[in-house]
């Protein structure tokens, strides 16, 4: 059987968004990161989303397991120290690290691809929470979500990345 294309638009009402974030904001508001999973196939294995970011969501510093490529579409984030708004590529080789990650006033929206295996490390556990007690922001539970089975939800783990 021959591979057909696979259409998808970001507003596609059958896939649904996932909460894979979640904080609490010092006034009582929560904000979070939502994802909308565009393809996520195991052979060759990559993911690519469309995510929207509430304003003011903080995610700690990190990479992936896989290459991560992700363009600002709308909106700004500042990753570590840079501002990035709309049109704005950000490439992360296997390896490397980026963050943490701040939304700006109005959030931001995202598309981003991961080759391999998308799960995210962590580092500098210390940076997101000065950032959080600054902003006087509490970490929430990770929201569930709808894994494929053959990968185990790692995100409460700060790991080394693979192969290092």
């Amino acid at each position: 059987m021959t591979p057909e294309p696979v259409f998808r638009r970001f507003d596609d009402d059958d896939l649904p968004w996932q909460r894979v974030k979640a904080q609490r904001n010092a006034d009582g508001s929560e904000s979070s990161v939502w994802e909308r999973w565009l393809a996520f196939r195991a052979e060759p294995a990559y993911l690519s989303l469309f995510a929207r970011w509430d304003p003011g969501m903080i995610v700690r510093r990190h990479g992936h397991n896989g290459p991560h490529v992700l363009v600002v579409l709308a909106g700004s984030v500042t990753i570590g120290d840079r501002e990035c708004g709309p049109g704005t590529h950000v490439e992360l080789p296997v390896g490397a690290a980026f963050g943490p990650h701040v939304a700006g006033p109005d959030g931001c929206e995202l598309f981003e691809v991961m080759v391999g295996d998308p799960r995210s490390w962590g580092d500098d556990p210390d940076a997101v929470e000065r950032l959080r007690a600054e902003r006087g922001v509490t970490e929430l539970p990770d929201p569930p979500i709808d894994l494929p089975d053959r990968l185990e939800d790692e995100r409460a783990k700060w790991t080394p990345p693979t192969g290092s």
